[in-house]
This record gives C-alpha cells, structure tokens and sequence, in this order.
C-alpha cells in the first residue's frame, strides 16, 4: 500500500440527535475535508460496523427525494447507536466524484429523460469517479482492519479490501422507494450493479406505489436487516 494521502488534522466530540458521537477530520493533498464519526471503542481487533457514505448536500441536508442518500445516512447514523459500537466515514465526493454544479446538470438532463449514468456520460463524465482508498486509510488509522459494512453497493466493499481493510460481512441497507426516486433506484441495480435488498428490488421493478413499502429495521443484537411493512414507529 502507498503512503497515506489522508492526515488526521482535528478531534473533538459530537453530540447529535441520534447520540454522542467522536469525530475525526481527515485533510487530503487535494485539500478535501473528510469525517470520521466513532462510536465505542473501535480499536480492539473485531470486526467493525462502518458505514461509508458520500457526500450529498441535495439528500443529506435539503431532504431530496429524488435518491435514497439522506435516509441511508438517517439510518446508518441511528444503527451505529443502536449497535453501540462503529463508524461513519463522510466522504466529500459530492454528485459521485463530479460535484455539485455538475451534478444539478445532469439532474437537468435527467429532467428530460435521461436516468443517472446517460446523464453523467452526455456530459462526458463518468457515471461514478469515487475512490475508497481514502475511506480505507482513515479506517486504518483509526485501527480498523476488519469491517462489517453497512452497503448495497460492492465497489465499496472492492475499493476497502484493494486498500488493507477485510469486509468479513455486508449489511444491505433498504429504503422505501417513492415516485421521484424508483427510477434512480432501478438505474442502481440494473446499471450499476448495487446489491438492492430483494423486498426493495421487487417494490422498484414493480412500482406498486399503492401497497405499503418496506422499510429497514436494523437489530443491532444480531447485526443484521429485518423488514416490516409497519410503518407506525417509523422515524
């Protein structure tokens, strides 16, 4: 493996609303910003829960329902705390590694018909130019060699193990589809190869909007995804 590129550069502790958490900026040559939030002591030598989520500002913060990006990190961020022990790592690769500005153009092509990957490659970009190698270095000096991965998506999982960090289990992470994002969702799976939960897939290909969707329960006990159609205790 290289040098590192990644250095930690900051440190304190993070209360939010899904509990306390600690949190690592990590600096790159190119001047990125990236987190680490810990939760419980990471460092004993067992496999960790991870979480490795790219920035979105359209999902994460104004709440965008065109993808699944602020429910997967809603979730992710209240699994860790349920589980007691883990870490999300908060990629700025914005947009898949294009950028926000690109990125609101391709929605715009994507406006007139284009799914996600036509978009980016009509704006001669690549459909994803994200790199995990960064993702695995903070891992690495955070002590993690060995992850559980909160991840529908196996460039993930590729990107950690070509880079020092063994995935020994991957979580799928589920969300509900809705009619500004099914599109989106099935361009993942067809296209893109994610590895969407099969409840999920079938609610994607089918567009049975008037049925109730399916929504993912973590149970931080066995570590792994329940399903239930009741959506009373949601959120």
């Amino acid at each position: 493996m290289n040098i590192s590129a990644a250095r930690r550069v900051a440190r304190a502790g993070l209360p939010t609303r899904y509990g306390i958490f600690e949190m690592f900026v990590y600096e790159t040559p190119e001047r990125k910003e990236h987190l680490a939030l810990t939760l419980g002591a990471i460092d004993e030598g067992g496999p960790v829960l991870v979480r490795v989520h790219s920035e979105c500002l359209t999902g994460d913060v104004l709440g965008s329902s065109r993808c699944d990006c602020g429910e997967q990190l809603d979730d992710s961020l209240r699994f860790l705390q349920e589980e007691g022990r883990g870490i999300l790592l908060y990629l700025r690769q914005e947009g898949r590694g294009i950028g926000l500005t690109k990125k609101i153009s391709a929605y715009a092509l994507q406006e007139q018909g284009l799914d996600t990957v036509e978009a980016n490659l009509a704006l001669g970009l690549p459909e994803d130019t994200r790199d995990y190698r960064v993702a695995a270095e903070m891992l690495l000096d955070l002590g993690v060699r060995r992850a559980r991965l909160l991840t529908n998506n196996p460039a993930k999982i590729e990107g950690l193990e070509r880079n020092g960090v063994e995935v020994v289990e991957r979580i799928p992470l589920s969300m509900s589809p809705n009619p500004s994002n099914v599109g989106y969702l099935r361009t993942k799976r067809e296209k893109m190869g994610h590895l969407l939960p099969k409840p999920v897939a079938l609610e994607v290909a089918g567009g049975r909007w008037g049925q109730s969707p399916l929504r993912r329960r973590p149970d931080p006990r066995q570590g792994r995804i329940e399903y239930s159609d009741d959506l009373a205790d949601d959120r």
